[in-house]
């Protein structure tokens, strides 16, 4: 897929994600959120030495996606569990969740890692997507997202900042862990983009899909951000559902829906933290485990749609502490 070329176009996701840092910044007290400078870095704390809130999740997955999709959170029934959803909906899907959201990018932090995500990414190609598809953006302007238990060390700042190629001052850093209200929200946000990573682990030409909808239950806090790491990835993995709608011939679609869906995974009815454990580490997982529960293909060519697999609330429920 060749992406726009972004030093001209409105899409960046830097400079798109950016109105949402100021909405931070201004209503930081509302949110529980905390705003510091760190060597004229300015640093959003989400969840680390704050509470966070709900509220400061669904903007920080908006800002995780560039601007580029909405986020909302909601009650829906999941085969009969009731249970509160993160809803994203995006119609740049690929900007959006890949170019952007994906957490490729694992920044020391300390003695520990954070998971890097957000629009800063597509400035330094951070991951595969931008050798495959040649996306740049052009922005002075940078933002990153990190899931960490601990807010940037001196030493990660600078490094962000060198790597970046940024002024300090226009260098925006958010953070929040896995255990907190705000992590819970981002990470359960990540379930439309977990089903373009599989597709693209798949092989499958990402520029026929048009745009994308996805929901995923919003886990209660864990008591460590192991369990929450557990938690959250359940969540995605047996009670997601995303829906595609794409430009493609029905017999294709027909033959890749079924492999998109974590029931067809020889890990399927595990939980996702004897995964990890067995992995060791979350960037060794075999990426096929990554994948959401349930999925919908639409074909705006012919007007017909594929579907596999399904919700399983009892897993949900045991995961949940429920």
């Amino acid at each position: 897929m060749s992406f726009p070329n972004t030093q001209q176009s409105k899409l960046s996701p830097n400079r798109q994600a950016f109105p949402l840092i100021n909405e931070f910044i201004l209503k930081s007290k509302l949110l529980r959120v905390g705003v510091k400078k760190q060597n004229e870095v300015t640093v959003i704390d989400c969840g680390v030495q704050v509470q966070g809130s709900w509220e400061a999740g669904v903007l920080f997955a908006a800002v995780c996606l560039g601007g580029l999709a909405q986020v909302k959170i909601h009650w829906l029934d999941f085969s009969g569990f009731r249970w509160p959803t993160v809803e994203v909906v995006t119609a740049h899907p690929v900007q959006a969740c890949l170019a952007s959201q994906y957490a490729g990018w694992p920044i020391k932090n300390g003695d520990l890692t954070a998971m890097g995500s957000g629009p800063g990414r597509a400035i330094i190609h951070q991951g595969s997507l931008y050798d495959r598809n040649g996306y740049e953006d052009y922005s002075k302007t940078a933002v990153i997202c990190l899931e960490s238990e601990e807010l940037p060390t001196a030493a990660a700042v600078q490094y962000l900042v060198e790597e970046l190629g940024c002024e300090p001052k226009d260098l925006y850093i958010l953070a929040a862990p896995t255990a907190s209200l705000a992590g819970s929200v981002q990470i359960a946000a990540r379930a439309l983009e977990t089903g373009l990573s599989k597709l693209a682990v798949l092989g499958y030409d990402l520029e026929r899909i048009d745009s994308g909808w996805g929901t995923c239950p919003l886990p209660p806090v864990a008591g460590s951000n192991l369990n929450a790491l557990g938690r959250s990835n359940d969540g995605i993995l047996y009670g997601s559902t995303v829906l595609y709608n794409l430009k493609d011939n029905d017999e294709t679609l027909d033959s890749l829906v079924n492999q998109i869906p974590f029931c067809f995974s020889r890990e399927y009815e595990r939980p996702f933290i004897e995964i990890f454990e067995e992995y060791g580490d979350f960037y060794n997982i075999d990426p096929m485990v990554f994948s959401p529960a349930e999925v919908w293909l639409c074909n705006l060519n012919s007007g017909r749609s594929f579907h596999a697999g399904g919700l399983r609330p009892d897993l949900l429920r045991n995961s949940f502490g429920i």
